[in-house]
Order: C-alpha cells, then sequence, then structure tokens
C-alpha cells in the first residue's frame, strides 16, 4: 500500500506552509504523524505531491528521518501540468485536489490511501483504511473513505467547509454535498446554503479528503479532468475536487465506495490560531503514550 500526501497547497487562510510547520517540542509536522500512523498499519511507501518551489525544502525535512523507515517519492503539481491545448491561460491557483492527485499517476501503482498535508486524522482512520485495501483487488473499482463525526471537525477559530456524506443501508456512500461556513453555534452545528444558516446534525458524517482507492480511478480522473478543463481551463478560481470525481462515479454506477466510520478526533491548522490548540492535544497524546515522545528516533 502507499499513503499519497496532498501537500502542494498554498495555505492562504493560514498565512503560510501548513505543510512545514511544527506542532511538537521534536519539531514534528502533522505529516509526520499520518505518516508514522500509516507505516504501523504497513503503507510500504509515501508520495509527496509538492510545488516545485518548496521540493527541496520539504525533501531536506523528510527525507533524512523517514531513511530506512518507509519508501519516499515526490511529485510536482504546477498549473502547467495540463495538456498543451489548454496552457493559453493565465492561471496562478492549482487546479484543485482531483489535479494533485492526478500528477501522481505515474508513481502509484498498487492500492493507495489519499490524504491532506494538514489534516491530522488518528491511528483508527490509517487502521480502516489499511484492513480494507489490503482485501480489495488493485483491477477494481472498489473504493473507501473514511467518515468523520462533524462534531469532531470543527475548528474553534473559524468556520469550515466540510463533505457531508450520504449513506445507504450497507454503508455505502451514494454522494458527497460540500457544506460551507460551517460553525457551532449555540450548541447547534450550523452551515450556510443560498444565503440561509441551517442545521446538520452532530453525528452526521462528513469526508476530510481521506480516500482509499485501487489504481483504476487514475483513468477514470483523466478522462473527467479533460472534460473539466474543456469547460473551465480559463477560468480563475473553477477546481477539480476529489469528491466531485467520486460523485460522478457514483452516479454513473462505475465505482463503490465503503465508507468506514472513524471515532478519531481530526486536528487540522485551518486557521493560524489553531496551531496551539492542535500543539496542545499532540502533546497530551504523548503523554497518554499513544505516541512515543520522537516519533522517529
Amino acid at each position: 500500500m502507499t499513503l499519497v500526501i496532498l501537500a502542494a497547497g498554498m495555505g492562504t487562510r493560514y498565512g503560510g506552509l501548513k505543510q512545514l510547520d511544527t506542532i511538537s517540542n521534536e519539531n514534528e509536522t502533522i505529516i509526520d504523524f499520518s505518516i508514522y500512523d500509516a507505516v504501523k498499519c504497513g503503507f510500504k511507501k509515501v508520495v509527496f505531491v509538492v510545488r516545485q518551489d518548496f521540493l527541496e525544502t520539504i525533501k531536506a525535512l523528510y527525507l533524512p528521518k523517514l531513511q530506512n523507515k518507509i519508501k519516499v517519492e515526490f511529485v510536482c503539481q504546477e498549473v502547467t501540468n495540463i495538456p498543451e491545448e489548454f496552457k493559453n491561460n493565465n492561471r496562478v491557483k492549482p487546479w484543485g485536489t482531483a489535479h494533485a492527485l492526478l500528477t501522481a499517476k505515474d508513481a502509484v501503482k498498487e492500492n493507495f490511501c489519499v490524504i491532506n498535508a494538514d489534516d491530522f486524522y488518528g491511528a483508527n482512520a490509517f487502521l480502516k483504511m489499511a484492513e480494507f485495501l489490503n482485501k480489495t483487488d488493485s483491477s477494481s473499482c472498489k473504493y473507501a473513505m473514511a467518515g468523520f463525526k462533524i462534531q469532531n471537525t470543527l475548528s474553534e477559530n473559524g468556520s469550515v467547509s466540510r463533505g457531508e456524506c450520504y449513506l445507504d443501508s450497507d454503508n455505502y456512500l451514494k454522494r458527497v454535498v460540500e457544506r460551507t461556513n460551517i460553525s457551532s453555534v449555540n450548541n447547534r452545528i450550523v452551515y450556510t446554503e443560498n444565503n440561509q444558516e441551517k442545521e446538520i446534525q452532530k453525528n452526521s458524517l462528513v469526508s476530510m479528503n481521506f480516500w482509499g482507492f485501487a489504481p483504476t480511478i487514475f483513468q477514470e480522473m483523466d478522462t473527467l479532468f479533460y472534460q473539466f478543463l474543456k469547460k473551465n481551463y480559463q477560468t480563475e478560481k473553477e477546481e477539480f475536487f476529489l469528491p466531485s470525481v467520486v460523485n460522478h462515479l457514483l452516479e454513473i454506477q462505475k465505482a463503490t465506495v465503503k465508507v468506514l466510520e472513524t471515532n478519531s478526533s481530526w486536528l487540522g491548522v485551518t486557521y493560524k490560531e489553531d496551531k496551539s490548540a492542535v500543539i496542545s492535544k499532540i502533546t497530551k497524546l504523548k503523554k497518554d503514550g499513544i505516541y512515543p515522545e520522537s516519533l522517529w528516533s
């Protein structure tokens, strides 16, 4: 199994590169904890999707500590990683999470898990995903997603966006609907839709971009990205998102997605102010023996 880490984001709301920000006394990043959990669950390779402008910096940070722990590869997501016929544009913003993953297709030939660089998912999510990937045929279109309870994914420092998941009776995904401006108000969780405030149940499952795929996904993504570019290649902000790819494949019944519910609490740094809370919770996890004092020593 391979772990793909989407680390090419620009950190606009955060005000810097979250991928490199440390959250422990041992100068560990959120990425370190994800890789540590993945290694314990049997993942053999990690592929970083980064931007060319900080490739050498991220190599210098992770290659020494991961030596002899897991195989490491790097691929670069650039706005110019598109077919020649669509390059006549002034695009600066990255093309989105699905394009980031598509960048890694030549480096990933086995079942894999894809995650965000700036989200801490917890060991339980990796364990459940590893169990699924290990028993799934790599030539199939049977995929999976870790489902987090929305109440475990909120920021104390501002609103967030999450993909609300709709499931069938067997815990298979029917669709993901993007919800924006989600926050906790008077012990209720609310979001904004068409300028109206609506409530969402605390135990509702949401996607945190923690997906399990077979390599068959890349062929489907190639086709869909081409169609996306035909329509949007001269836009400044439209993005090619992973949930949109999954939704399309579900609609045409070309794939199944098993939702693996986890009780793990998400930690993340959407905003600069989130960092102190993440450091505090990581310190407690180490104190409780969930993680060693130094992950890689």
